[in-house]
């Protein structure tokens, strides 16, 4: 059982204003594995004080000094990278053999990227006869999900630090012990008091008051659309800069000449990864309607490669969902598909056999014939939940794949290179995977439409928390 009862403010291990604490599951068996303090608007507050406080003398500092520090902050979190993926995978569920990789792996990654990046860049360029300086945004908020926790913690802290911003950082309640740990890598990376908090609680009472106050001057933000909408209301008010990185609904076109196969396998492993808790998930497969029996049955058979199990054993492929609440979410929306009518392939809404009591265990789920205007095709679900949507020919595959309030990813299979490249130029989205392209950390992530704005990743996740100066110069 972990405790924490402490929060990080002004360099210190402060104790809360408050008394109350909040309970965290662990995904397996349902059981409480720890708590953490539910910090208040006055914690909140004192954070945000400490940052403002420590934001003139970082914000000065040079390019070389904060690049030393973030690469001590990446070697801490590699040396607890064991102690991470565990930890994680309890937190969320995903099978440890792909947290040690993903949710411990790419924190790591994330903070020496940042290191690589800083001493490249070009913080002033000449203009005529200006001098155009690229200085930090000010006081920085980070509010993050569960589903990547520490991934998504480092592509907001990480770029924020580098620019010159302090931070706040309010992590999920459902996923915060990763936070600490690097709270305590922060620590000993002798990183000065003040230039990164940490203040957990829920979003109604820290996460607004933090986008609330006064002395905030950037909000990025990951998680759901309805709270990127609430927290763009309460920023709008002081005229705050927001960053939103919100749902999906992303499309797997498959065209015509392309190998089908590989492609059905790819898109269903793109739907399912982390137990379909990801927001790029290709969760609906656009498939040639000629085609179709042959990608269900493909489909169908790829599923049942997706072991169900405890995520701390080897045999595991897909993990349990997050909490009790994400377990009936995605378990409605399964029955919901069966109601309009989706030809249920694969899985369904009854609880696998023999995995763990307790544990928010779903079955891994295919659909067939899902029409786009079913509330399947149309809502995130966030579970692993796949839906077959035949097309008649590529106008429609790439009216559908855009008939959604969403744009934050995609996919188009095509053996010809320079089709794929064509249709994937049509979909309205932030990402669009080419024949299974591979991830790339440099590359500008975010969304199109309900899906947010702003970009993280490489050098355009930096500028989030960067603002333009002008010096007018004379001769």
């Amino acid at each position: 059982m972990q405790i924490r009862d402490k929060l990080f403010i002004g360099g210190q291990w402060v104790a809360p204003h408050g008394r109350e604490t909040i309970d965290v599951h662990n995904a397996g068996n349902g059981e409480v594995m720890g708590r953490i303090p539910a910090g208040d608007a006055a914690d909140a507050d004192a954070a945000v004080k400490a940052a403002r406080s420590a934001f003139d003398s970082w914000s000065n500092s040079s390019p070389a000094s904060r690049a030393e520090f973030l690469e001590k902050i990446s070697a801490g979190l590699k040396a607890r990278a064991d102690e991470l993926a565990r930890t994680i995978a309890q937190e969320v569920g995903m099978p440890l053999k792909m947290s040690s990789r993903i949710q411990a792996g790419l924190p790591i990654a994330n903070f020496a990227n940042y290191a690589k990046i800083l001493k490249d860049y070009a913080f002033e360029e000449r203009v005529g006869n200006s001098l155009v300086v690229r200085e930090p945004a000010g006081v920085a908020v980070a509010i993050t999900p569960w589903n990547y926790p520490l991934h998504q913690i480092t592509l907001k802290v990480a770029p924020a630090l580098a620019a010159g911003c302090t931070v706040v950082l309010k992590p999920s309640e459902v996923a915060p012990f990763n936070a600490f740990i690097l709270a305590e890598v922060i620590e000993a990376a002798g990183l000065p008091k003040g230039v990164f908090n940490l203040v957990t609680g829920f979003g109604p009472t820290v996460g607004e008051a933090l986008v609330k106050h006064p002395d905030v001057d950037v909000v990025s933000f990951t998680g759901s659309t309805r709270a990127g909408k609430r927290i763009s209301e309460l920023a709008a008010q002081s005229v705050k800069r927001v960053a939103l990185e919100l749902g999906g609904k992303s499309a797997s076109v498959i065209l015509d000449d392309a190998d089908l196969a590989a492609a059905v396998k790819s898109t269903v492993n793109g739907c399912y990864l982390n137990s379909g808790q990801t927001c790029t998930a290709l969760t609906r497969m656009l498939v040639p309607d000629s085609l179709y029996e042959q990608a269900k049955t493909i489909a169908a058979e790829v599923a049942k490669g997706f072991t169900v199990g405890d995520p701390l054993q080897e045999s595991t492929k897909l993990g349990p969902l997050s909490s009790q609440a994400q377990l009936e979410r995605v378990r409605s929306y399964i029955k919901k598909g069966q109601q309009e009518g989706a030809e249920l392939v694969a899985g369904g809404a009854e609880p696998p056999e023999g995995v763990p009591a307790g544990g928010y265990y779903v079955r891994p789920t295919v659909f067939g014939r899902v029409k786009n205007s079913m509330t399947i095709a149309q809502e995130e679900i966030f579970g692993p939940v796949l839906s077959i949507i035949p097309y008649r020919d590529e106008e429609e595959a790439v009216r559908i794949a855009n008939d959604t309030v969403y744009g934050l990813a995609g996919a188009v299979w095509s053996k010809d290179e320079a089709r794929a490249q064509r249709v994937a130029r049509r979909i309205r989205a932030g990402q669009v995977d080419v024949n299974g392209g591979a991830f790339n950390m440099n590359a500008p992530f975010g969304g199109f439409k309900q899906s947010g704005h702003g970009r993280e990743a490489g050098r355009y996740g930096l500028e989030e928390f960067l603002e333009y100066k002008s010096l007018q110069l004379k001769g």
